[in-house]
């Protein structure tokens, strides 16, 4: 990739901070050249480690993703003590999008963004890489209203399940339970299950499990979805944070819960918010779901 000195004299000039990542900070920026606009992720190098592993991380795999909903990587440039990462420039995050709305989404744009959402993490999925940090933040809209997923950080190339992992995967409340309960292993499901927290946000205006320590956090999730047993869910009771004196709960309708969601809706939000991983929906499947979804009138409108 092409080299310039600095993103000031060079072929990127730096407007304003638009955010102050944990490794990172970002700037709107404006190709020289092109006149266009771009966001400019500056990584302070440390001067005996070099470049954090995540940002190496981003770099390898976002190079090799090419797909209309995922962001792109332009330019990767090393200036001084600092590596500058050029993303195409997005007007706003999905959380910055859905508060600007002050009320839950309409159901047509719900709709699209779901649909977009899981074309970009099929073609992740499929190129073997998981996201793992799939939250409204790290999802990008412009105004055509197209959606990109964003920030790789986290996200990581696999063969087979990954065993062992950081209690940093994946923000608190979208979390799969699997991962809660201490599994050893995990693989794209949870990334799905990431998709249908989302999914439900944006149908209520508000995240749908707000926990604040992972054990209320799976308190909030068995409180609507069912605390599971060895019956619903065999071999949960040998995960290291398994409870045998979990509160025994029973699942809830989530059309009551969602009066919004349509029946096709419900059944593709059930899919993805399976407690059980090996009964969640792949990202192939929920994709073809979602076609079908994307393209069904609401069957009854509750805001404007």
């Amino acid at each position: 990739m092409n080299m310039f000195s600095t993103p000031h004299q060079g072929s990127f000039q730096q407007l304003e901070k638009l955010g102050q990542g944990t490794y990172a900070t970002v700037y709107k920026g404006r190709n020289r050249q092109t006149n266009e606009f771009v966001a400019l992720k500056e990584i302070h190098l440390d001067c005996e480690e070099g470049a954090p592993s995540t940002a190496i991380r981003e770099i390898s795999l976002m190079k090799g993703l090419t797909h209309e909903n995922i962001l792109s990587l332009q330019d990767v440039v090393n200036v001084e003590d600092k590596l500058v990462l050029v993303f195409e420039y997005m007007d706003k995050d999905l959380r910055s999008y859905m508060d600007a709305q002050g009320h839950p989404l309409d159901i047509m744009t719900i709709k699209s963004f779901t649909h977009q959402l899981l074309r970009g993490i099929y073609f992740c999925h499929d190129n073997g890489i998981m996201h793992r940090d799939l939250k409204p933040q790290n999802l990008l809209i412009d105004q055509n209203r197209c959606l990109k997923l964003a920030d790789f950080g986290l996200a990581r190339a696999f063969g087979i399940p990954i065993s062992t992992f950081s209690n940093e995967v994946v923000t608190l409340w979208y979390r799969a339970p699997d991962v809660l309960l201490g599994s050893n292993t995990y693989n794209t499901n949870i990334d799905i299950w990431s998709v249908g927290c989302i999914m439900a946000e944006m149908l209520t205006g508000r995240p749908l499990f707000a926990g604040t320590t992972n054990e209320d956090q799976l308190q909030e999730i068995f409180d609507v979805l069912g605390t599971p047993t060895e019956l619903t869910w065999p071999g949960v009771s040998q995960l290291p944070q398994y409870r045998t004196n979990f509160p025994l709960y029973t699942p809830q309708n989530l059309q009551h819960i969602m009066p919004s969601l349509d029946p096709l809706g419900a059944d593709l939000l059930g899919c993805m918010l399976q407690l059980n991983p090996e009964l969640r929906i792949s990202a192939a499947d929920a994709l073809q779901h979602s076609c079908c979804y994307s393209r069904t009138p609401l069957t009854r409108q509750l805001w404007p």
